[in-house]
């Protein structure tokens, strides 16, 4: 048990780490562990539209996908060109001792992978996310993600994907409070 404790440890640490691209954009920030909730939401909701999908398999890679930055961090994509994370012996170590670590490093070997509809999906979700990061910055009038959309909505690959980002960019943060706002 205590090897699992170990294991839960490390993943709290996951609520202290920030992710790094905010830096990058001037404006906004999010841990990984926050990020992580919303990719696992997301993947959730995927799940549903997908009905063919294995919605465990689905949730359970979203939920995990950035578990190994509890040991490596959260590295942006200007300094991936120049830094070699380790992943798998990030994913190994944490796990070994734990009796479900094989299939930890199963799902994230899939999900890293992304042949399945569930990795597709997962990687889409992750996606997804800090699209409704940007999407969310944008509405409260800072033009900074108006230059990091494009790029990010190339990266979805499901249709499912480009139907809730179509409508995520047709929706305003706030409309879900103010239609149930009562003066």
């Amino acid at each position: 048990m205590k090897n699992i404790a170990n294991l839960l440890f490390e993943a709290k640490i996951l609520k202290e780490i920030p992710r790094a691209g905010y830096h990058f954009l001037g404006v906004g920030k999010e841990t990984v562990a926050e990020h992580s909730f919303m990719i696992t939401l997301i993947g959730y909701v995927m799940a549903k539209m997908e009905p063919e999908a294995d919605a465990l398999k689905l949730i359970s890679m979203c939920l995990l996908h950035d578990l190994p930055e509890a040991r490596t961090g959260d590295l942006n994509y200007v300094q991936k060109k120049y830094v070699t994370v380790k992943e798998e012996d990030a994913i190994r170590d944490a796990t070994k001792n734990v009796p479900f670590g094989k299939d930890i490093s199963e799902l994230l070997q899939e999900f890293n992978q992304g042949e399945t509809l569930e990795a597709r999906l997962a990687k889409d979700a992750d996606q997804i996310s800090f699209i409704l990061e940007l999407k969310s910055i944008l509405d409260v009038k800072s033009s900074s993600p108006k230059k990091w959309l494009p790029t990010i909505i190339e990266r979805i690959r499901t249709e499912t994907g480009k139907k809730l980002v179509k409508s995520i960019l047709e929706t305003e943060w706030d409309t879900w409070w103010l239609k149930n706002y009562i003066d």
